[in-house]
């Protein structure tokens, strides 16, 4: 701890890079193998329907009911859930410096938190954010009411959220599995804003890297080149906390209470 909290001291600017193990001590599941989800969603464990093949836009044509079903519930259980005290230490910390984030987390728990949402890039888009299913021009637009669900069946009831240009069925702005139609135009700029902002600030950033997996490697690359240059990387990971390549150090400790206890080092 004193090493990652002499690490975060020396430096100028601040990536977060968060995974799904970000919002586990919030109450969120992390959807981590077939046994955890099913844990969260027992209906889904009778159907015998694993997350991966839940989180494939496919249904949204096949099956709308299902579809807006998991992503329906998702949307409402992510708008009540309260961001642990964690992403204030993160808060605390972003104003003292420069600060951006990274995420691979649809929940939009940051910016509940205080963070700006031009600060936040989201590297698989938003729940909170839909898109027209049949691609009819109409631009991404915010999220309105979640749908009826039964939580029975985990079927959602109509109306489903609709398009409001053509009426057609929408969707989530999230990349999911195998997604060709996902709709890049509100994550894109702010994916190459980071980037750009990395670039500027390479020799005096440190990274604090949260909950973020191998399975799906995306945050824990990011966080790994981010931090090339200064060797500056906290690894936040209950199950993984190992650093393979480059310099850091990893803690074996879940997010709310390292960052805690972080700021207490800092």
């Amino acid at each position: 701890m004193e090493d990652a909290a002499e690490l975060l001291r020396g430096s100028g600017a601040l990536l977060v890079c968060a995974g799904a193990g970000m919002g586990v001590d919030s109450g969120l599941p992390d959807f981590r193998g077939t046994e955890g989800f099913w844990r969260a969603y027992p209906p889904y464990a009778r159907l015998g329907l694993r997350f991966e093949e839940l989180a494939d836009p496919v249904h949204f044509s096949d099956d709308p009911a299902l579809a807006w079903g998991f992503y329906g519930h998702r949307l409402a259980l992510y708008r009540r859930t309260v961001p642990h005290a964690g992403f204030a230490v993160l808060r605390r910390w972003a104003s003292e410096r420069p600060t951006r984030v990274f995420t691979s987390n649809v929940d939009g728990q940051f910016q509940v938190a205080g963070f700006d949402d031009r600060d936040v890039a989201e590297v698989h888009g938003s729940i909170h954010h839909l898109q027209c299913l049949t691609d009819c021009g109409q631009e991404i637009w915010p999220a309105g009411a979640v749908p009826r669900i039964d939580e029975t069946t985990m079927r959602a009831l109509d109306p489903l959220p609709s398009c409001p240009s053509c009426g057609g069925l929408a969707r989530p702005n999230i990349l999911m599995f195998g997604d060709r139609s996902w709709d890049p135009a509100r994550s894109g700029p702010g994916l190459k804003n980071l980037h750009d902002w990395i670039r500027a600030h390479r020799r005096e950033l440190a990274v604090v890297e949260i909950g973020a997996g191998t399975a799906v490697p995306t945050v824990r690359r990011e966080a790994e080149l981010a931090s090339a240059a200064t060797g500056r990387l906290v690894r936040i990971n209950v199950r993984e906390p190992e650093i393979r390549h480059g310099r850091g150090v990893g803690i074996p400790e879940p997010a709310a209470a390292t960052l805690q206890a972080l700021a207490a080092l800092c």
